[in-house]
């Protein structure tokens, strides 16, 4: 290894352990997630004023690295409130509507639906073409809007990206740090990312469907208004609006194919195209007054976006510092200090347990969960291929097994499934706790990766 652990590295570890532990006993994480900030800053720093303008940084840092993620749920439901306004959401899906029916075919075809978008353009983009079109559908089957949440997440962060089977960024990123042509990767994975998704997807299914059965009573279309007389157009208006705003959404998955936008770029095009379509819409109802109530519709938005992202800012502050943010974040030379804290705890941690293809497993397992803990499952799976690597030459086994393994645990729990502030996008447009959403999914992911876990030992 070419780093040491140090002081530093511990006291993260201890404010993780901490953290979650807060999260376990429901319990607010604010004052854990900044104090943790501070002492970390002191402690590399040894100044107290260099500390408190490491916790102002961190927030900062936080918050721009949030911000287009914020911007597009507000613009998002900045568009929503006004097609619920002018009734056109009812209108909408009620095509829809006849296809779902009850809760059950709610879950599936929203988790499928969500499957197929985010293979071909990532879950951000997903989360906005499939929450602006089939949430009030799935919540007017009787879905309740946290299964809604956990069937998006768990199907497009979980599901989809832990295979990436078309874009293939994650495959390549995995097989060139395991010096594993991406192919074998790819098909190692298959029957792993399988495995996976089904246990936890299934899982999900019978915990939500237990609760419901207990607590949950039919959500009628998420408070959708039913007086026909409230609504802001009349109903050739909205028959027509109806048609033509899934039509501009699904223009956009053309674009992405014929321009091959992906990712950031795949996400900024929904969101322009959520501005464009709340201002064409607002023209129509408000003729000569437009001018005047956009801004209502914008500030709604904003005010929503950032209540639901306050909480999440300082945990991902904390968080950041784990990897890039912590030289952006604080100023220190350490001796044989990396600057990457997540990423010499999972080599550390690689290196130090004893070698057999169980405990290889394991291990690949938990340092892949390890280096999702910062929120960017992409981050970590560099590190889970150089481990797959190492162990797979020490116990002679496939190595493109052991990589597609990290690759998955570092991708479920990074990508967007257990991580506060990766779920925020779902949590927002279902309108849900994402601390909430986190608790609902852990058990589900869980056992996937423990049954997926158990698999990779027989394969290898």
């Amino acid at each position: 290894m070419d780093f040491e652990l140090t002081s530093v590295h511990f006291l993260y570890l201890g404010f993780i352990v901490a953290i979650l532990m807060f999260m376990l006993l429901r319990l607010d994480t604010t004052f854990i997630s900044l104090a943790g900030v501070f002492f970390i800053s002191l402690l590399a720093t040894h100044s107290v004023s260099a500390s408190v303008i490491g916790v102002f940084n961190s927030l900062i840092y936080a918050a721009r690295e949030l911000l287009p993620t914020i911007f597009i749920i507000c613009f998002i439901v900045s568009m929503s409130e006004l097609l619920t306004k002018t009734g056109i959401n009812e209108t909408m899906i009620t095509p829809i509507a006849k296809w779902i029916k009850g809760p059950v075919l709610a879950y599936w075809i929203t988790g499928a639906l969500m499957f197929i978008i985010s293979s071909f353009f990532w879950p951000s983009p997903a989360v906005a073409l499939v929450g602006a079109v089939l949430l009030p559908a799935a919540l007017k089957a009787g879905l309740s809007p946290m299964a809604t949440a956990a069937a998006m997440n768990l199907f497009g962060h979980g599901f989809a990206l832990s295979g990436d089977f078309i874009i293939q960024a994650a495959p390549k990123l995995t097989g060139d740090a395991a010096g594993v042509p991406v192919t074998e990767v790819m098909a190692a994975s298959i029957p792993l990312v399988l495995i996976m998704g089904f246990a936890t997807t299934l899982t999900a299914f019978f915990m939500l469907k237990k609760e419901r059965s207990a607590s949950y009573t039919r959500i009628e279309s998420g408070g959708l208004q039913k007086d026909e007389p409230e609504w802001l157009l009349g109903p050739a208006a909205r028959t027509w609006l109806a048609f033509i705003v899934p039509v501009i959404f699904i223009s956009d998955i053309v674009l992405m194919f014929m321009m091959g936008l992906q990712g950031d770029e795949a996400t900024a095009l929904v969101g322009g195209t959520a501005v464009f379509v709340l201002m064409l819409i607002h023209f129509i109802v408000y003729k000569h007054r437009c001018l005047e109530k956009i801004t209502d519709y914008f500030i709604h938005g904003f005010q929503f976006g950032f209540k639901v992202f306050a909480p999440v800012i300082p945990i991902a502050a904390f968080f950041y510092l784990g990897d890039a943010g912590f030289e952006k974040v604080i100023t220190a030379d350490i001796p044989g200090f990396s600057n990457r804290i997540v990423h010499d705890l999972g080599l550390s941690f690689a290196h130090s347990v004893p070698l057999s293809p169980e405990i290889s497993a394991i291990a690949l397992t938990f340092a892949g969960a390890v280096t999702g803990l910062d929120g960017s499952g992409f981050s970590g799976i560099s590190l889970a291929g150089s481990a797959a690597s190492m162990f797979a030459a020490a116990i002679d086994g496939n190595p493109a097994v052991l990589t597609a393994l990290g690759q998955i645990s570092a991708i479920w729990v990074g990508g967007g499934t257990l991580v506060p502030w990766a779920i925020i996008p779902v949590a927002a447009i279902c309108q849900v706790d994402p601390f909430e959403l986190a608790r609902k999914n852990f058990i589900p992911v869980a056992v996937g990766l423990t049954v997926t876990t158990i698999a990779a030992i027989f394969l290898l």
